[in-house]
């Protein structure tokens, strides 16, 4: 086995030793039950870990992360776990966490091929075209951040309409949907205000979260039309 491999599981047996020490009976305890309250839906990027962000211990938070933290309802993957959390697990909240700086989004957002994963990537080109009158008029650094909390808000509104909610919330359980974004620069996570936790109130919440990001001036068409407006989304059109 290489040194490097050497290394990481040597640093497992002191992190368990000191984990042990510092709360004895915590592994013995870990192993009778998983009960985590939250679901963490987010990106693959290694410099996002969703224990240490939030200060959970293992076994308080449920992860689910792929590239550029997508939830599209074609995703067996994605949906299965979102099940076995609010259906098994019974989790109260669902974290739908971006980041900015995510390569995935950058590259949609430039048109940048990274290979077979411009098709994942889709879904948030999509979301740049929905809303690029909501972006087109602000700089590059700036449309990558606004890329980032409008896909976040997305992927909320998708969690939220996916039968697995639609279900929970029908038979009454108490479970809700949140959106946010990390900052890699600073360590803080930002509230996108997107919580929905009523399928009456979907539309109307997904809906506020994106007015907020102001549309620039659209371009006339060659026949006088606006170009660049919003398209339909699955909670509504804006």
């Amino acid at each position: 086995m290489s040194e490097a491999l050497d290394q990481l599981l040597a640093n497992n047996r002191r992190w368990a030793a000191a984990t042990e020490a510092r709360e004895p009976g915590f592994f013995t305890r870990l192993a009778r039950q998983q009960s985590p309250r939250y679901m963490w839906i987010g990106c693959a990027d290694s410099r996002v870990p969703a224990n240490e962000i939030t200060g959970l211990d293992p076994g308080e938070v449920f992860v689910h992360r792929n590239v550029a933290n997508l939830v599209v309802h074609s995703d067996l993957n994605a949906l299965s776990t979102i099940q076995f959390a609010v259906e098994h697990l019974k989790v109260r909240h669902i974290m739908v966490v971006g980041h900015y700086g995510c390569a995935g989004v950058r590259a949609a957002m430039r048109g940048v091929r990274v290979g077979l994963a411009d098709n994942w990537l889709r879904h948030v080109q999509d979301v740049r075209l929905r809303h690029r009158r909501r972006l087109d008029h602000l700089d590059a650094e700036a449309q990558e951040d606004v890329l980032c909390e409008m896909n976040v808000i997305e992927q909320v509104g998708n969690v939220a309409l996916s039968t697995v909610l639609q279900d929970a919330w029908a038979r009454g359980q108490q479970v809700a949907v949140h959106g946010w974004v990390y900052g890699l620069r600073d360590g803080l996570l930002k509230d996108l205000h997107v919580t929905m936790d009523d399928p009456e109130t979907v539309v109307e919440r997904f809906a506020a979260a994106l007015k907020r990001y102001p549309r620039g001036e659209p371009a006339a068409g060659p026949a006088g039309e606006p170009d660049g407006a919003d398209t339909a989304f699955g909670p509504g059109a804006l």
